[in-house]
């Protein structure tokens, strides 16, 4: 402090008032005087320090240091004041007559637009919609699921383990156990949702997808409800020509179980690049709930029969807008999505 001098302070003074003079907002202008003038500020640190100075040194110093605050909270003041005119301006040339200009309105992605749709196309039959974890036990994803042991889905190759013994669920299977175990039958239920597989993601597969799972309980089911069901929901999504075929397959938790085909809605069955010219398309795959499975729940598999049903999103969705690579779905380019506007 004591090697301070007039032309020092002056100079101080000057740069201080330059650096206010330019500040372009209230924020910066805020920032200056608390470096200037706050608690902890250059100026208010000068002041305190006075008392170190030489005793003669002191009369002349002070009255040096009080007109460099003042300097400094005049300017604060004339650059308030000039910024606050700036906005007012700003404000009163603005027209507040003129219409608004809104943002692009957004919309579904495809996928949620045909979950949505494909749940409605249920509810309107009698289904509700149940939701379970995206993170499952062992027992409810394979072994209430009458999934053996030696299942190759069970495979960490296949399967996301987690270091608690748990997994990442393969299916919305699942939720059909959590909520059968919850209510007694009648059950009439779909459950879409994430499903996690380990696959290699390529032009029809990734890591990451959705299911909606189909789930109907009673003393009277059979496979012709099955049918029923199906070729109403084909029919309502991909159009009312649209046929259903069932192909043997083999699933552990249905017995009997089938592939379900709808004929392809873009040739009409006669063959074309999208069906790879076979006339039909693999939509779900099906089947009536196995007896194993009843038991792992604590139904009376005796007094209680079902089907249930499973299909993919995605798969669906690149038939329904001939998306030829899934990985266009998730790659978030609004160029490629927004031709799905119109939704399902």
């Amino acid at each position: 402090m004591t090697a301070m001098n007039r032309e020092e302070i002056e100079s101080l003074q000057r740069q201080i008032v330059a650096e206010i003079a330019g500040a372009s907002d209230g924020s910066t202008l805020e920032a200056a005087r608390v470096k200037y003038l706050g608690r902890k500020g250059v100026v208010t640190a000068l002041m305190s320090s006075l008392k170190e100075a030489a005793p003669a040194e002191r009369p002349e110093l002070g009255r040096l240091l009080n007109a460099l605050k003042q300097a400094v909270q005049d300017a604060l003041d004339t650059r308030r004041k000039q910024l606050d005119n700036v906005s007012s301006a700003a404000s009163e040339s603005f027209d507040f007559t003129l219409p608004g200009e809104w943002r692009e309105i957004g919309m579904a992605h495809p996928i949620h637009a045909l979950i949505e749709r494909a749940t409605e196309i249920f509810r309107s039959i009698g289904f509700t919609v149940a939701d379970g974890p995206d993170i499952e036990t062992v027992r409810n994803n394979f072994d209430a699921l009458n999934t053996p042991e030696d299942h190759p889905s069970r495979d960490p190759s296949d399967t996301f383990y987690l270091e608690n013994g748990d997994l990442l669920r393969c299916q919305t299977s699942p939720v059909q156990v959590r909520y059968m175990e919850a209510h007694p039958p009648p059950v009439r239920i779909i459950a879409p949702g994430r499903c996690y597989r380990r696959d290699t993601p390529d032009a029809t597969h990734s890591a990451n997808f959705h299911q909606i799972e189909g789930l109907y309980v009673d003393r009277q089911v059979s496979l012709a409800d099955l049918k029923g069901d199906l070729t109403y929901f084909a029919r309502q999504l991909f159009g009312p020509g649209v046929r259903i075929r069932f192909r043997p397959h083999f699933f552990p938790f249905t017995e009997p179980s089938v592939e379900v085909d709808a004929s392809c809605h873009v040739c009409g069955g006669q063959g074309c690049r999208v069906c790879k010219e076979s006339g039909w398309i693999e939509i779900a795959g099906a089947g009536m709930v196995h007896p194993n499975v009843f038991r792992a729940v604590g139904y009376e598999r005796h007094q209680v029969v079902g089907y249930a049903f499973g299909m993919g999103i995605e798969r669906m969705a690149m038939i329904l807008f001939g998306v030829p690579d899934i990985r266009l779905l998730y790659e978030n380019d609004l160029r490629y999505l927004r031709q799905f506007a119109s939704g399902v």
